[in-house]
């Protein structure tokens, strides 16, 4: 089966003798307070932040998911007010979670095909933290590196934090233009479900150790205070760090894999565009996912395509929140080698012939 399916996605074919390995070298049963759970903490650590060109100052914590993040960020950096930016359904997740938790969150809308309207925002002085979708997995869109340096600085004294979960690892994010950034890894990493980074800025880390909220397992504080020693404050998903070692240390650095995503998404965006029946659902070039494609049709073709699809062992993505019936979305993932998208331009070549 080939998957383009934006999540969870292909693994690398290597996962297979990692999990083998992760078995006979004792990974699996190993103490999470032990020597060898720390140095394996450690050594990832390191190369997450060598291999993502992440700030060598910024702190990395191993949460379940990114959904997880949502819930950290908003107990542990605010205690009255977020202020949301989206376009889509993830974003807009976001924002509904954090109003749960922080009845005065605010948040606003824009068009998807739209660049994110800096300049024309109204955020309150009293707003401790800006949140926004790099990559908003539901509709294919992607908020620019320069919008998030714009937002950055046009708010220097409020916290930005970035949900980046279907672009990191897939793109040479610059991570010193927001304070936090959060991934899982079933998308651009290239692994099974069940393990999200959180990365923290020293001010962000500031400003967790100033509300000093602890009422959760998973404050942000508590995090912090463990990672110094390179531990979790709950029992880990040990396995897929492991998975990560791995990964991390057979991948090249990130800034080759930037070049060969964007080049591949490029091509993909023409050849989809040649097609008559279906089109891109984002107009505007500029604020086009590199990593995750979205093509609209009428309700009926969609569903043909995607069971005929099936019927060739190619998984598409279905449509998704408001989109869910009239478009179906492509992954553009690092795992996914080149030769599986030439098999499938070659079924729509086959099915429009």
């Amino acid at each position: 089966m080939l998957n383009f399916f934006p999540g969870p996605s292909k693994i690398y074919p290597e996962v297979r003798s990692y999990l083998v390995d992760a078995y006979d070298e004792g990974i699996l049963g190993a103490p999470h307070r032990g020597e060898q759970f720390v140095q394996l903490s450690r050594t990832v650590v390191g190369s997450l932040k060598r291999r993502l060109n992440i700030p060598q100052d910024y702190s990395i914590f191993f949460t379940s998911s990114a959904t997880e993040c949502w819930e950290i960020l908003i107990q542990s950096l605010t205690k009255k007010k977020s202020f949301h930016i989206y376009n889509g359904s993830f974003g807009e997740k976001w924002y509904e979670y954090a109003k749960k938790m922080r009845p005065e969150a605010a948040g606003i809308r824009f068009d998807i095909n739209e660049a994110m309207p800096v300049e024309a925002l109204d955020i309150s002085s009293d707003t401790e933290l800006i949140c926004i979708t790099q990559n908003e997995t539901s509709n294919g869109t992607q908020v620019s590196a320069a919008s998030i340096l714009n937002l950055h600085n046009r708010f220097r004294d409020t916290l930005t934090a970035v949900d980046a979960t279907s672009s990191m690892a897939g793109l040479n994010l610059k991570y010193i233009k927001a304070d936090i950034w959060f991934a899982s890894v079933q998308k651009c990493f290239g692994l099974p479900p069940g393990l999200g980074i959180l990365i923290c800025s020293p001010r962000a880390i500031f400003r967790a150790k100033q509300m000093n909220e602890r009422n959760h397992y998973n404050s942000l504080v508590s995090l912090y205070e463990k990672m110094l020693n390179y531990q979790t404050v709950h029992t880990p998903n040990t396995l897929n760090i492991y998975l990560l070692k791995r990964m991390l240390e057979d991948r090249p650095f990130i800034k080759q894999t930037d070049i060969d995503l964007i080049d591949r998404a490029h091509e993909l965006y023409e050849f989809f565009g040649q097609f008559t029946d279906f089109k891109l659902l984002i107009e505007n070039e500029e604020v086009r996912s590199k990593t995750v494609l979205v093509l609209e049709a009428n309700e009926r073709l969609v569903e043909d395509i995607k069971k005929r699809a099936l019927h060739h062992n190619i998984r598409l993505g279905n449509g998704y929140g408001p989109w869910q019936r009239n478009t179906f979305r492509v992954a553009n993932f690092p795992a996914i080698d080149n030769e599986e998208y030439e098999e499938l331009k070659r079924f729509f070549l086959h099915y429009y012939a």
